[in-house]
C-alpha cells in the first residue's frame, strides 16, 4: 500500500480527462506537477492518471500482478502527428539498479534490490505492452518534469 502524500487534483479541461476527472489522486508532487502540465497543454488530447492495467510478473514471487502505470496520454507531436504515450514517474535513482553502498545495512540494500527488480519488470511489461499498441512508454524522473511535448 501507498504511504507517500497524497494529492486531489481539479483539472481545468475536464473533458481532455478519461475517467472520473472528480476522482484523480497524485501520489506525490512530481504527479501532481505533471498533472497540471497535461491539463493545460495545448497539445494534449486526453490522458489519465492509472488508467491502464498492464500484467507483469513479479521476480519476487513469480506470481503475476497488476501494474498501474501512472500516467496515458494522447497527444499531437512537432510533426502534427498523433502518438499515444504511457509515462511513469519515478526519482532517477530508482530507475537504475541499486549499487552496495559502503556501510548500508545488508537490509536496506536487499529492499533496494527487489524494488529494482519488481520496477524492472514492470517496464519489460511496459515496453511489450506499448509495442504492441504502438505506443510509447517512458520513465520520466526529477530530471524530465519540464518536458516539452
Amino acid at each position: 500500500m501507498y504511504k507517500g502524500n497524497k494529492y486531489n487534483f481539479k483539472p481545468k479541461h475536464k473533458s481532455k480527462y478519461k475517467g472520473n476527472p472528480t476522482k484523480i489522486i497524485a501520489r506525490s508532487s512530481w504527479e501532481l506537477k505533471l498533472m497540471v502540465k497535461l491539463d493545460n497543454h495545448p497539445d494534449v488530447i486526453e490522458w489519465s492518471s492509472e488508467g491502464v492495467i498492464i500484467p507483469y510478473k513479479s521476480p519476487i514471487d513469480d506470481r503475476i500482478h497488476r501494474y498501474f502505470m501512472d500516467f496515458y496520454v494522447k497527444f499531437k507531436n512537432t510533426k502534427d502527428e498523433i502518438v499515444t504515450m504511457m509515462i511513469e514517474v519515478k526519482p532517477l535513482a530508482q530507475t537504475k539498479p541499486p549499487v552496495k553502498r559502503k556501510n548500508q545495512q545488508k537490509k536496506t540494500f536487499l529492499r533496494e534490490v527487489m524494488t529494482w527488480g519488481v520496477n524492472d519488470a514492470k517496464w519489460k511489461a511496459a515496453r511489450e505492452f506499448a509495442k504492441k499498441k504502438n505506443w510509447i512508454f517512458e520513465i520520466f524522473t526529477e530530471k524530465d518534469l519540464d518536458v516539452r511535448f
